[in-house]
């Protein structure tokens, strides 16, 4: 059956995009440490950014989830778990567990909150007395990826419901005096074009990282990316196969480096600096240096270090600060500039 699933859907390779470079290191480091709190992607229209997306989502290694439960739980991680699953061990039943890719979900523009958090049945509940729960968006997205297209133009109510399940890792949904709550622990990846309309500073604040793309402007390097995507559109096994090595590679790097992320150690100088930079650019509050201390640690981890170094924080500090920034309306800088600016005078 997930033979044919796949074959209807052939996903573009994530090692076989060219160019945004950016976009692509922020993506695999809240693969590596989700606890970033996920991925805010501004850039022109037409320049990969959904394609990208899709493309990290299928490269992640399967997870292990609790069989017949709504929520992809955990066998063993206590915050990854549903209530119910967390009766069931308690009351030592033996659960069996099958493997999944990691959930991708989309979150329409039009969308309900019902069905982003999901409804409570009132008649079952008040004539048989059962909590019953049709899951919504969040519980189909816990342990994975949930992506936001056009997310500036999201309703700003749902936006405050995906910030707080994001940022708490639960979910919960009230009607009536019934209460029922489930993790949604996901990476929430969000993408828009600035030109249509700017995010509120309190919800960019919200999302780990900022990556801005731009078009490609050399016209070899456009001809190349066109040229792969039109391949691809042909015969998308063939192109899938050509980079099957290196997809092997990076998701064996990740796999590692999740793996290596809590031995990972940061001098205590160079947590100084990072909140010396925060301070002088005037960051709001301390997620700024909370998120680029986690950042640089996955980036370590990924480059198979022991111990952060000035260059795993000078790759990682702009796309954590620049979308934190006072904006000053008169100021001619790009905020990505002014955070390099500050932060080759501190390192």
């Amino acid at each position: 059956m997930n033979k044919i699933q796949n074959q209807a859907r052939p996903v573009f390779p994530f090692t076989a995009i060219i160019g945004q470079e950016e976009m692509k290191l922020a993506l695999v480091l809240n693969m590596i440490d989700p606890k970033i709190g996920g991925v805010m992607i501004m850039g022109d229209r037409g320049t990969g950014k959904s394609t990208t997306i899709r493309a990290i989502a299928d490269l992640l290694p399967e997870i292990e989830v609790v069989s017949d439960d709504l929520f992809n739980s955990h066998l063993y991680d206590y915050d990854l778990m549903s209530d119910f699953v967390k009766q069931q061990i308690q009351n030592q039943v033996n659960l069996t567990t099958h493997s999944i890719k990691v959930p991708m979900v989309d979150l329409p523009l039009g969308a309900t909150e019902d069905r982003l958090c999901g409804t409570i049945d009132i008649e079952k509940a008040l004539n048989e007395g059962i909590k019953s729960f049709e899951p919504g968006l969040l519980a189909k997205a816990n342990r994975g990826i949930l992506y936001v297209d056009e997310v500036n133009l999201l309703d700003d109510h749902l936006v405050d419901i995906l910030l707080d399940s994001a940022a708490s890792g639960w979910n919960t949904v009230e009607r009536e005096g019934i209460s029922i709550r489930h993790p949604a622990r996901f990476v929430l990846v969000g993408s828009g074009n600035p030109e249509e309309g700017e995010l509120r500073p309190q919800l960019l604040d919200r999302f780990g990282m900022h990556a801005e793309i731009r078009t490609v402007k050399d016209p070899y390097l456009r001809v190349k990316i066109v040229e792969q995507r039109t391949n691809f559109d042909h015969d998308p096994y063939s192109c899938i196969d050509e980079f099957r090595n290196k997809q092997k590679d990076l998701k064996e790097s990740i796999i590692v480096a999740q793996k290596k992320l809590s031995s990972i150690v940061i001098d205590y100088d160079l947590k100084v600096k990072i909140s010396q930079i925060c301070a002088i650019l005037n960051v709001d509050g301390l997620r700024g240096d909370i998120v680029t201390n986690r950042a640089a640690k996955a980036f370590a981890a990924y480059q198979n270090k022991d111990e952060v170094d000035v260059y795993d924080i000078k790759k990682v500090i702009t796309l954590c600060l620049r979308h934190r920034l006072r904006k000053d309306p008169l100021d001619t800088i790009d905020s990505g500039n002014k955070v390099d600016q500050v932060v080759s005078e501190i390192l």
